[in-house]
């Protein structure tokens, strides 16, 4: 390593990975509004989620321990990927020439690409650990599939993903992934589920959503005795495992003696927002002075632009009613390529913090999120995700503002996962053909 002073990297031992998750339910301000049953429309019960999720998944959903400790046999894996570079963009700094320091968590490096196995990984590990053959899920731009691909053929799982329609076109490298980690994957909408039929007859051209594809996975899921759902985002245990993230970037900021004054990730249901910031957010809930951004697109605002209540997490009505932000569960976003990005609401402890105020909300278009991209490849050498792209944007907006002003602040931002099978986005974006 060199000197504080010119260092890129901080690099933690496998020794310093953190073996437990933050859970931040028992830190939150107000109590967390209960999910509710999509039929009666009362509380949900452990009975009522069983036919869906493990048993401990459901208890972590509604954990009052602030650290639930890590699982050796999901530890063993995550030191396959983990402890994750955290980096300093020094060159991205010179370029815009700010007085800021500019950090990144440098999710990317995970056999999938992205901060998605933190999460699939442990979901398939207490599958197994509850005798489930088969998992269902959904997924957006092919992250999370891929994935949960990944950590059911490590558990022994058989694995179907309706993956939405846009992005199976867009992105067909990423159902190539899920296929050869042994998954079955499906373009939704499809003719296999009752709902994914229902919005087929209505608009036999829908691009799809993750709301339709939720609805098609939970169908599928209920309706078999040896099968469960997984989500890859949104649910309090998805954030809870993801939080990984944000333990590690702690530890690491305190190896240089520095601490963030700004986080930042890209919120799409939030697990990977939440996943870095969590840890910084119970600094902020004790009076300490840090902000946390999410950054969404402006085609699907939910943050910015909806409403705070209660909603279905799928088109179809099936899932529970959660109270978040949201655009309503009929709400189909235009197809963009940050598919991840797409979805009609955000994950209730992440709504509730940002109704409370403790975390802030920002939107970009389509084409400034590219731009920034551009310029983050060009000075940093790395090609990311259009989804990764946002917090890049604001990150470097956060920047500007410090070389107005000439603050040095420190800067944190999750690089959530690689551009690499995203390059259709780029070549669109190069050709000038890409729209807002």
């Amino acid at each position: 390593m060199g000197s504080k002073d010119d260092q890129v990297k901080v690099l933690l031992d496998e020794s310093e990975m953190p073996t437990s998750w933050y859970n931040i339910l028992p830190d939150l301000p107000v109590p967390l509004p209960p999910p509710l049953h999509p039929v009666t429309k009362e509380p949900c019960g452990p009975e009522d989620l069983a036919p869906l999720f493990p048993m401990e998944l459901i208890k972590q959903e509604v954990s009052e321990e602030r650290y639930i400790e890590i699982p050796e046999e999901v530890q063993q894996i995550y030191r396959l990927y983990r402890p994750s570079p955290l980096c300093r963009a020094r060159r991205l700094e010179k370029e815009l020439d700010t007085p800021a320091k500019i950090f990144f968590k440098d999710e990317s490096v995970s056999m999938a690409g992205s901060h998605k196995p933190n999460t699939a990984i442990a979901q398939a590990y207490y599958n197994k650990k509850e005798g489930v053959k088969k998992i269902t899920t959904e997924t957006g731009a092919g992250q999370w599939g891929s994935a949960l691909a990944l950590g059911c053929k490590l558990f022994g799982i058989d694995l179907r993903v309706f993956m939405v329609k846009i992005s199976f076109t867009q992105k067909p490298y990423r159902r190539t992934m899920m296929e050869i980690w042994g998954a079955q994957v499906f373009a939704s909408p499809t003719d296999k589920t009752n709902s994914g039929r229902a919005v087929l007859a209505e608009d036999p051209d829908c691009p799809g959503s993750l709301g339709i594809a939720i609805s098609e996975a939970v169908e599928m899921a209920a309706g078999a005795d040896d099968t469960k759902y997984a989500l890859g985002s949104v649910l309090n245990h998805v954030c809870l495992h993801q939080t990984i993230v944000g333990l590690e970037a702690k530890a690491q900021m305190e190896k240089l003696g520095e601490y963030p004054d700004v986080v930042i990730g890209c919120v799409g249901g939030g697990s990977n927002f939440s996943g870095i910031s969590f840890p910084f957010v119970k600094d902020k809930l004790e009076g300490k002075e840090v902000r946390a951004i999410g950054v969404e697109p402006t085609v699907c605002p939910t943050l910015t632009g909806g409403k705070y209540e209660y909603d279905y997490g799928d088109e179809a009505g099936l899932a529970p009613i959660v109270k978040m932000y949201t655009l309503g569960h009929k709400f189909v976003p235009s197809p963009i390529h940050a598919g991840g990005l797409r979805y009609h609401g955000d994950a209730p402890i992440l709504s509730l913090l940002v109704n409370e105020g403790y975390i802030e909300a920002m939107a970009y278009p389509q084409t400034e999120i590219f731009d920034a991209a551009m310029l983050f490849a060009r000075t940093e050498g790395r090609i990311i995700a259009p989804e990764t792209a946002h917090a890049v944007k604001c990150a470097m907006d956060e920047a500007l503002k410090c070389k107005e002003s000439g603050e040095g602040k420190n800067i944190l931002f999750n690089l959530s996962g690689h551009g690499l099978l995203d390059l259709k986005g780029y070549e669109e974006f190069i050709a000038g053909n890409l729209m807002d």
